[in-house]
């Protein structure tokens, strides 16, 4: 009778088994490793998510229609900007490696839009601000992901809607409260109406950076934590709501008349960079350019030369003052202003005065004032005169003429301002 019992398993068997488990083991144990080290070395190579915050007025929502990017090709300087702010199609480029939140910019004050940097970020769906070049600009200069917050509102001033804690509470001058006096106003009314709307829309800024900050995941899908990010630059573009006003300046046309401008926006340096933890937070601001250098001002605007130089001057005052030195820089916006077109702009405004002049002496009909005009350009105008007024403007002088290839120039002017403070290299 054979016995129930199993013959035992020889000990070499028993032994193979016994290796061939730990091989397995050492090989998933392995594997396990790699698949760590590897995720930490692709984390790694992530550079981390440089941030800029882009701040102002209208000019930095921005009025360019996208229309107007034909007369950025017109220039042989220019052409390459044009090149790397369009795509396939010469439609506008969308950035593969810059994301955007753009407060300010829609139908009122809190409307955020988000997404990957291309035109329609300015004032409306159609429209550019320096926000696009900047982004272009220093995705070139940076070679890494870039996150840009912009918080922009027409018609604010420095003075008031952005003014910052360490300026104080604004104080009406002697000018002010006499004309109220003979005004038969409410100064007790005034004073506090004023203290409401101070600091509104510094508040507002700040509020919204903090709430990208707060969860970046929200603007930038694929932002991975462990890359970190770094606060690499602010760019202010301000200044017109304040140059105008002759109340809170009136020596505005005087050296020096503008100086309360400079110890504001001195502030406002210091409390953005308090609030945020950036103790040398890179800043660039954006220097008033409308009309291009005063130097080059015609007869008809010698009026305004003082009082634009002036307000010049307050604005890049700041970047001078020992404690801004290597982290605060002047952008001079003249310099993006278009001459060639500003002269064919005189020359077309001269000819319909012409043309006005003829009908008040009653040698047009009113209705023969149009037929009379165009006959004037086609003599008076170049081709070229014709073509850049058609293609090169889209709004008002003071939003730049709704120029891209002006507010293009700005933006990368910013751009390569904030990657020499940050030391980067700037590629041409």
């Amino acid at each position: 009778m054979k016995s129930s019992v199993s013959s035992p398993i020889p000990s070499r068997i028993t032994a193979e088994i016994g290796l061939t488990l730990s091989l397995v083991k050492l090989i998933q144990t392995l594997c396990l490793l790699a698949a760590v080290a590897c995720t930490h070395a692709l984390a790694a190579d992530k550079k981390p998510l440089k941030i800029f915050i882009l701040a102002g007025q209208s000019n930095m929502q921005g009025h360019a229609k996208v229309s107007t990017f034909e007369h950025i090709g017109m220039d042989d300087a220019t052409k390459p900007m044009l090149a790397l702010m369009t795509g396939a199609g010469g439609q506008p480029a969308v950035c593969d490696r810059v994301w955007i939140s753009a407060l300010g910019c829609g139908k009122d004050d809190r409307e955020e839009k988000t997404g990957k940097l291309t035109a329609g970020f300015g004032a409306s769906a159609e429209k550019i601000g320096p926000e696009f070049t900047f982004g272009l600009y220093t995705e070139k200069i940076s070679g890494g992901p870039v996150l840009l917050i912009k918080t922009a509102w027409g018609g604010k001033s420095l003075n008031t809607d952005f003014r910052s804690p360490s300026a104080g509470p604004y104080v009406f001058n002697e000018t002010q409260l006499a004309n109220f006096q003979k005004q038969g106003k409410d100064v007790a009314a005034m004073q506090a109406e004023k203290a409401k709307a101070t600091g509104v829309y510094y508040r507002l800024m700040i509020e919204h950076v903090k709430k990208v900050l707060a969860d970046i995941k929200r603007v930038v899908p694929d932002y991975d934590p462990a890359q970190g990010f770094e606060l690499a630059g602010f760019a202010w573009v301000q200044g017109w709501n304040d140059m105008v006003d002759s109340g809170v300046y009136p020596r505005r046309d005087q050296p020096g008349g503008y100086e309360a401008y400079s110890t504001v926006l001195a502030h406002f340096i210091r409390d953005v960079r308090k609030e945020l933890n950036a103790p040398k937070l890179p800043f660039a601001i954006g220097v008033m350019g409308v009309g291009g250098p005063t130097a080059a001002y015609g007869p008809d605007e010698q009026r305004y030369k003082a009082t634009h130089q002036n307000f010049r001057d307050a604005m890049a005052a700041p970047a001078k003052l020992p404690e801004f030195q290597g982290n605060v820089a002047a952008v001079l916006m003249e310099k993006y202003w278009d001459l060639e077109l500003k002269a064919a702009r005189k020359k077309d405004a001269d000819l319909k005065e012409q043309a006005k002049k003829l009908t008040k002496e009653g040698k047009l009909k009113p209705a023969e004032e149009k037929a009379a005009l165009d006959k004037l350009r086609a003599g008076g105008l170049t081709e070229r005169e014709r073509k850049i007024l058609e293609a090169g403007v889209s709004n008002l002088e003071f939003h730049y003429l709704g120029s891209a290839k002006i507010l293009g120039g700005v933006g990368k002017g910013l751009a390569e301002a904030l990657a020499e403070l940050n030391q980067l290299r700037v590629v041409k």
